[in-house]
């Protein structure tokens, strides 16, 4: 007969070894459209260039998108202004959404690298049609829409996804428990002072609390599953080891950034950020025995430490 060592940690009976837990006192076996928020001026329109500048907000976190240009918004083709004999506006139509409704002022939005300060400009070409504001002042209806994004941004209803923990529910005390999330990137459409707005919502940075009184974060690194052969042997970067037994609440609070489109106009940054907290998963560290054993479970289901052993 063969005798071996084996550390004692069952995971739902899948492992060829005995396995069990613990706590510090007792042996157990592992059995398998939206509320009022702050407004804030987040962007300048400035009234003879049209372009859409952002106001940084205190210092806090106002991560951007990658895109690497800027734009501008050229509002001349008024329906009853002189620039209509403008050939380029001739070319736009913004008809009438609605029956006997008013037609809407083309907008020609131009871009340029975000890295030149004073660019030559060139026109953006929309993705599907023109873009078009309906409004009796379009000429301020953007500074509008761009002083009030942030809070309608912060009152979306997005999905701030599950925190992830393995194993789970039960770990071990003094090895790693890996953790990730499962926030993903979500779109909305709203309509914003009769403007039909297009948000993107990103997950960008992520804080994670333990329960213990330790944190990770903010981090970009939202984590990874991994297969269970791993769960109790290799660290990654999310990854957390508990010192001590108990049950531990932990979270994870995930940074959102975001982009709004106005009635297909580009995507345009979005100064600030929505973050989330998931609520409380409750983690159970428990701890490991060693015992002398001559069978695996498999060979003796019976055996100590195995799912069917006697307790």
């Amino acid at each position: 007969m063969t005798v071996a060592t084996a550390f004692v940690i069952m995971l739902a009976g899948l492992w060829p070894h005995a396995f069990a837990w613990a706590d510090d006192d007792v042996w157990a076996g592992y059995n398998n459209q939206i509320g009022a928020v702050d407004m804030s001026d987040n962007f300048r329109l400035d009234p003879v260039s049209g372009r859409l500048s952002p106001i940084l907000d205190g210092g806090s976190l106002s991560p951007t998108p990658d895109d690497p240009n800027q734009y501008m918004a050229d509002t001349h083709c008024r329906a009853d202004g002189p620039d209509t004999v403008d050939p380029g506006c001739l070319a736009l139509s913004c008809p009438a959404t609605t029956p006997g409704g008013d037609e809407g002022t083309p907008v020609i939005w131009k871009q340029a690298p975000k890295s030149i300060t004073n660019p030559g400009w060139t026109n953006w070409i929309p993705v599907s049609g023109p873009t078009c504001l309906y409004d009796a002042q379009p000429e301020n209806v953007l500074a509008n829409i761009a002083a009030r994004i942030l809070n309608d941004f912060r009152q979306l209803p997005v999905n701030p996804g599950t925190l992830e923990a393995q194993p789970f529910p039960h770990t071990l005390k003094g090895g790693p428990t890996n953790f990730y999330t499962t926030a993903a990137e979500q779109a909305f459409n709203i309509t914003i002072l009769g403007q039909t707005v297009h948000l993107r919502a990103t997950p960008a940075s992520f804080t994670y609390t333990f329960g213990d009184g330790t944190s990770l974060g903010p981090t970009p690194a939202a984590g990874y599953s991994i297969p269970e052969a791993d769960w109790l042997l290799n660290d990654t970067r999310t990854s957390h080891s508990y010192t001590a037994t108990g049950n531990y609440p932990a979270t994870i609070t995930t940074s959102f950034t975001g982009t709004y489109s106005v009635n297909n106009g580009p995507a345009l940054p979005i100064n600030g950020t929505l973050d989330l907290t998931t609520p409380p998963k409750t983690i159970q560290v428990w701890k490991t025995e060693k015992a002398l054993v001559a069978d695996t479970c498999q060979e003796n289901p019976t055996s100590w430490g195995c799912p069917n052993a006697e307790k």
